[in-house]
């Protein structure tokens, strides 16, 4: 049985990873499927790094009134986060029972997690000059945290991906997310590469080597419950992230071909 398993990984990885190559785990709205979780949570967050993911996604709105929050949709009960006050926005609860974060609440805790990477994704605004205000916003607060080095930024807006490259510090990694984007456009834009779905990545699957030969990252998404023959292909490819609904899962197969997820 070892000398099967042996011959299996040996075939997988036939052409060998790139130097220092290294797959990445980052969890989903943050590991939210843990008990008393939920997406976009305080928990969430902490429960990502308690399970040594390298990274924890969340997705961040601003409110009428200039108040940042975290939250996957753009509403939250029938509040509609962009077009209400933040009063109004803060009184939302989660299905665990947390009051909607603020991204400022988000960032306070992440600064007791020190191994954790943050992936802040920018949701695309309707009011583009309301996203503009949202993207300098973002980086004042988390460089009033300390977290420059620590937070990479992904968003499907072009425009708030332009915005995000402007404004970050020399050196974020900013990651566009909608797909139509070759790795040549990206780098042109100074994007640090592409965070595209599964499907895009299947259909351009020589996207990843292009990336990769112009210095850029490619992450995945969403993978979650797949086969392992899936992984194993990605891992294939040389994916330098794979964000997941299912972290500890992801990092178990990860694990067992002898890739190290963290750090």
């Amino acid at each position: 049985m070892i000398a099967m398993m042996v011959a299996m990984t040996t075939a997988v990885w036939a052409k060998g990873p790139r130097p220092g190559y290294q797959t990445k785990v980052v969890a989903h709205r943050g590991y939210w499927q843990a008990d008393g979780s939920a997406q976009n949570s305080i928990r969430s967050l902490v429960k990502a790094d308690s399970i040594d993911c390298w990274g924890s996604e969340f997705d961040v709105w601003m409110s009428k009134d200039g108040t940042l929050f975290v939250n996957h949709d753009p509403t939250i009960g029938d509040v509609e986060i962009q077009k209400s006050k933040a009063k109004v926005v803060a009184r939302q609860r989660l299905p665990n029972g947390e009051p909607i974060p603020t991204l400022e609440q988000m960032l306070k805790a992440a600064v007791s997690l020190p191994r954790l990477q943050l992936v802040c994704e920018l949701k695309p605004h309707a009011d583009k000059k309301h996203e503009a205000k949202a993207v300098k916003k973002i980086i004042d607060m988390v460089a009033k945290y300390g977290l420059e080095k620590r937070t990479t930024y992904i968003t499907f807006s072009l425009e708030g991906m332009k915005e995000l490259i402007k404004r970050a510090p020399a050196g974020t990694e900013v990651y566009y997310l909608n797909g139509e984007l070759t790795p040549q456009q990206l780098k042109e834009m100074g994007a640090a590469g592409m965070d595209y779905n599964l499907s895009v990545l299947f259909k351009h699957r020589d996207w990843v080597d292009q990336c990769h030969q112009l210095g850029l990252k490619v992450n995945v998404w969403t993978v979650d419950d797949k086969p392992e023959a899936l992984l194993d292909e990605l891992l294939d490819m040389d994916i330098d992230f794979i964000t997941t609904n299912t972290p500890e899962q992801v990092q178990q197969v990860i694990f067992e071909r002898g890739i190290s997820t963290y750090p």
